[in-house]
């Protein structure tokens, strides 16, 4: 007689899988219109640039593009990182730098270095679903900070400090997911300074700040005086070059990124070399920005169809935002209206979004949903969008 095996360990059971991944696949068949992913525009990649980075690093370094390397990451792809940041306003050196698969593994390794089963974790309300996870796994206490159209209220975030004595704050102050808001630049600057004062460490995660349609460019939260020494910047080479690439990067205070460094060696001992080497030959070769103005123009031309549309599609009554950047436009419909519930009319119309009730830490609200505008083309919204005042007036 076969004796039973020991049980999975508790946080692979208590942690539910991703609604956003299982909707995806509900949706690949063909004809959907989905505003249900978060995902760049294929036809839009530079598969041409790509393929020249690769067939460079496989001419030049075959040898070393396909052998092991340090966990820290390449050094000239760690140089080219250092070198947007510094650009973009926050000095930085390759040696800040850790490269990681996505930014999603950033944030895990974080996870892994500082918290402790029971420790309490800040987020945003609503936020990133697969935060959420992540914190899940790591068994934390998460628990909402109070925010409004603009994000984050610094007032209700020092009061949350004080009571729950929390050991971080997990934020996406740029054109964040689920919501497309941005945190404004003197909100930024008192959640910097509340850290230093009260000792908190900051996650930014920044997966889309280069894809900005309109207005200025807000420094980041680690930019700010107070933020130096305790905030872990993530950012992604997923929204601007490909996903399909797996490449991230963490930049933090030594003590925090040589602990990341370990607990990466751990997991996968390092990121694919030679999709680092090409990602380096890639921005060596190719101006990154002149590619970013052709995405971007192409998503502020979606996320204008998805705007203009949005007054017939939805039930009158609904509320929606205006993002300046990033890939998602936050809607309310009516009091009453349960967008979980209305998604399977949306799917069998063949149209999707995301309902929102997933991404909030406690407290859902079922009338909100996550629509991203980034996939289709104009016309392809639009269509949706008859599709979507269909399946919603049933």
């Amino acid at each position: 007689m076969r004796a039973e095996l020991p049980p999975f360990a508790a946080r692979a059971t208590s942690v539910a899988a991703s609604p956003v991944r299982e909707i995806l696949a509900l949706t690949e068949r063909p004809g959907v219109i989905s505003f249900a992913g978060g995902l760049p525009a294929p036809e839009l990649f530079d598969a041409a640039g790509l393929r020249a980075a690769y067939d460079s690093a496989f001419t030049d370094c075959a040898g070393r593009a396909l052998q092991y390397s340090v966990t820290e990451g390449a050094t000239e792809l760690r140089e080219a990182v250092a070198a947007r940041a510094t650009a973009h306003g926050l000095l930085t050196a390759a040696d800040d730098v850790l490269i990681t698969t996505g930014s999603q593994q950033a944030l895990t390794l974080i996870a892994t270095t500082l918290l402790e089963p029971g420790d309490t974790v800040l987020v945003e309300n609503p936020t990133y679903l697969a935060a959420l996870q992540c914190f899940g796994m790591a068994g934390v206490r998460v628990v909402p900070v109070p925010c409004d159209e603009d994000g984050i209220d610094p007032a209700a975030l020092a009061e949350l400090v004080l009571r729950e004595r929390p050991k971080l704050l997990y934020t996406v102050p740029t054109f964040q997911n689920p919501t497309g808001r941005t945190l404004p630049g003197e909100r930024r600057a008192a959640v910097a300074a509340l850290a230093g004062r009260l000792g908190l460490w900051l996650v930014e995660d920044d997966p889309y700040g280069d894809l900005r349609y309109e207005g200025e460019r807000v420094p980041w939260l680690a930019a700010h005086p107070g933020a130096e020494d305790r905030t872990a910047l993530l950012g992604s080479f997923s929204k601007i070059m490909a996903p399909g690439l797996r490449l991230g990067w963490l930049r933090a205070p030594a003590p925090l990124r040589r602990a990341a460094a370990r607990a990466k060696q751990a997991a996968d001992l390092h990121t694919s070399t030679i999709d680092q080497i090409a990602a380096a030959r890639y921005l060596a070769a190719v101006d990154l920005d002149v590619h970013l103005d052709t995405v971007r123009g192409a998503y502020r031309e979606r996320r204008d169809a998805l705007l203009a549309g949005l007054g017939e599609a939805l039930p009158a009554g609904s509320v929606w935002n205006r993002p300046e950047g990033g890939m998602f436009v936050w809607a309310r419909l009516p009091a009453g209206h349960d967008a979980g519930e209305l998604l399977k009319a949306a799917v069998a119309c063949d149209v999707a979004y995301v309902p929102g009730a997933p991404f909030f830490a406690s407290e859902p609200d079922p009338a909100s949903l996550r629509l991203s505008f980034t996939t289709h083309t104009p016309a392809e919204i639009g269509e949706g969008l008859r599709r979507l005042r269909e399946a919603l007036a049933g």
